[in-house]
């Protein structure tokens, strides 16, 4: 994406203008141009976190689908335990009845 930008904020530091008979007063350009190159880091660093943070957002999101969410792991362990319990509970309460 920042291949698409023509110009850094170096560029804009570094652009020199010709003077003319009547041109605009120098000052009032270089303080137009400071706000300018402001502007451009401002942009520049934004779009680098948002990129960052994008990289970021697409990894854990590709780490999440890899694994088992926490509820289809709690629900099959929740299963086996009550399924293991009440089998020990059956066992407890008929005893030996169960199996005659």
């Amino acid at each position: 994406m920042l291949d698409k930008v023509n110009l850094t904020a170096k560029d804009v530091l570094e652009k020199e203008f010709k003077t003319a008979m009547r041109g605009y007063k120098q000052e009032d350009v270089d303080k137009f141009l400071d706000l300018i190159i402001k502007d451009y880091e401002i942009f520049h660093q934004e779009l680098e976190d948002l990129q960052q943070e994008n990289l970021r957002l697409k990894k854990q999101l590709d780490d999440s689908s890899r694994r088992p969410s926490t509820a289809q792991q709690t629900a099959g362990t929740t299963n086996f335990d009550i399924l293991k319990r009440l089998s020990n509970l059956e066992k407890h309460v008929f005893g030996s009845k169960l199996y005659d």
